[in-house]
């Protein structure tokens, strides 16, 4: 494997992919990715992959619109190099909020992206906890939708253990929510929300038993927070003894970390598919479990032509 497979990465997540690297025990990919002065994205792949399996790290997040393409434009100089195949490992999969028309005269901009990811020279994509598991449905390439709740998971079972309940944030996470409760044998509730415009929310009320129960809010994102710290009030005025949440990308843009560490919510579980910023990474409540063993595993099954799914087969 080590001969014949090449590991590169852009600029957003360059920890992550070498964290990658020492798991599979292979050595990162020798290129140069770098901008000129007009901010024009410069790409030179300094080693031959001719004929190689290659993999490319980048998550889409902030700056997304730089780090997207970033990624582009190292698939297409991968391409142009003769490489055998070239996988995307995109662990946040930027603009999947935009999944549909919401309103009139607005973008599908995940399906636009999936179709730039495709003509820049991707085989095959691997991702982590699609925002909608139908962008999957937007490429004409595999998609390999991977989970973070292994890891998730271990850890909630050794911090979390007496009358847990876990909370989905919104009607749509309900699917995700009553897996994790599933799994950990715990019981499940709702906040019912209303949002009145994007990024802003409203909790109307709590479905569900929490009075004197540990809640765990349970999501694939946390952009400005509103959504988790509201909901931390309103499940601590509703009598919950200890409020906590997970979630996989933490985006964490505008005012997120302020409200955060002002928030009665006592701990955020998130996971490494982005880089923390500089607030963030001395937020106390925010503890970082790394996905690298996981995105590790599903790289060396992908070139091996291994089960993905078996990684997510609970006993």
């Amino acid at each position: 494997m080590k001969a014949n497979i090449r590991i590169f990465t852009g600029n957003s997540n360059r920890n992550l992919s070498l964290k990658i690297c020492d798991i599979l025990g292979v050595n990162p990919g020798e290129s140069i990715v770098q901008h000129f002065s007009d901010g024009e994205t410069c790409v030179e792949i300094t080693e031959s992959i001719r004929g190689k399996d290659i993999f490319i790290v980048q998550s889409t997040c902030p700056p997304a619109n730089e780090n997207l393409m970033e990624l582009l434009v190292i698939l297409d100089a991968l391409k142009r190099a003769s490489a055998s195949r070239i996988t995307a490992v995109i662990p946040y999969f930027g603009y999947a909020r935009q999944d549909r028309k919401a309103a009139p005269r607005t973008p599908i901009t995940a399906k636009l992206v999936a179709d730039l990811l495709t003509t820049a020279g991707a085989n095959r994509i691997l991702t982590m906890d699609l925002h909608a598991g139908q962008i999957q449905g937007f490429f004409d390439i595999p998609v390999d939708n991977l989970y973070a709740a292994p890891v998730m998971l271990e850890y909630i079972k050794e911090k979390f253990l007496d009358e847990l309940v876990i909370v989905s944030p919104d009607a749509g996470g309900v699917e995700r929510a009553r897996a994790f409760a599933k799994r950990l044998q715990a019981d499940l509730a709702i906040i019912d929300k209303r949002r009145a415009r994007a990024n802003e929310s409203t909790v109307m009320n709590i479905i569900g038993d929490v009075k004197k129960k540990t809640c765990l809010i349970v999501d694939d994102m946390v952009d400005t927070a509103g959504t988790l710290t509201n909901g931390a009030g309103a499940l601590k005025d509703a009598g919950a003894s200890k409020v906590a949440a997970c979630c996989t990308h933490p985006v964490l843009s505008g005012p997120a970390v302020e409200r955060i560490s002002g928030s009665p919510m006592e701990e955020l579980i998130v996971t490494d598919t982005i880089p923390l910023h500089k607030n963030a990474a001395s937020c106390d409540k925010i503890t970082v479990l790394s996905i690298a063993h996981l995105l590790a595993e599903a790289i060396k099954r992908t070139y091996k032509n291994g089960s993905i799914s078996s990684l997510f087969v609970y006993p």
